[in-house]
């Protein structure tokens, strides 16, 4: 099976996009967390880098295996 990125639903925040990531990578999501927090203050546009991600990034279905 393929691995896929979706937005996470058990350790979601915001919206779930740093969770999803991290747990796509296999890192801890608050590790993705800081490290987008540090991309926002750097660079400024991590905002709307996150939207972005929000809207496009689809939800993990509910009857999805947890991995």
């Amino acid at each position: 099976m393929s691995k896929r990125l979706y937005k996470s639903n058990r350790e979601k925040m915001v919206d779930g996009v740093c969770a999803g990531i991290g747990e796509y990578f296999d890192v801890d999501p608050t590790l993705v967390r800081l490290a987008w927090l540090l991309f926002c203050a750097v660079g400024g546009s991590g905002i709307l880098v996150y939207i972005i991600a929000a809207l496009v990034i689809p939800r993990r279905p509910q009857d999805a295996e947890w991995t």
